[in-house]
């Protein structure tokens, strides 16, 4: 019977450790930017919206489906946005919608990635 607290205290430990252990996300800023490629001439004013780029943010989003995984999505494009020259900041946030993607935060610059979740 000593032995049935052990194994509690035991799991306990492991369970808050477990709970305590940040999670790491599985999507890379290399997919990001490769899977939303084809919006650039859109988002820069320099052509139609494709039907590739629609494509492209519905599979990004079906990709974030953890909380870690949208931060890091955030995160990436808001690196890849700095790097594109000309960007219409009013075509890249009603992008998503525009898409038929329902998100419950902005797309800018000053959103706050480490806010995000699918808790909202």
């Amino acid at each position: 019977m000593a032995f049935a607290p052990k194994i509690i205290t035991c799991l306990l430990v492991l369970t808050t450790i477990y709970m305590a252990t940040p999670v790491e996300s599985n999507i890379q800023c290399g997919t990001v930017t490769s899977v939303l490629a084809q919006c650039v001439s859109y988002l820069t004013n320099n052509g139609p919206l494709p039907s590739g780029c629609c494509v492209g943010v519905q599979s990004l989003n079906r990709l974030a489906q953890t909380t870690p995984d949208r931060q890091q999505v955030c995160e990436c494009l808001k690196i890849a946005g700095k790097e594109i020259k000309g960007l219409n900041t009013d075509l890249v946030a009603s992008l998503p919608t525009t898409c038929g993607v329902s998100i419950a935060y902005p797309i800018s610059f000053s959103t706050n990635c480490d806010n995000i979740s699918t808790d909202v």
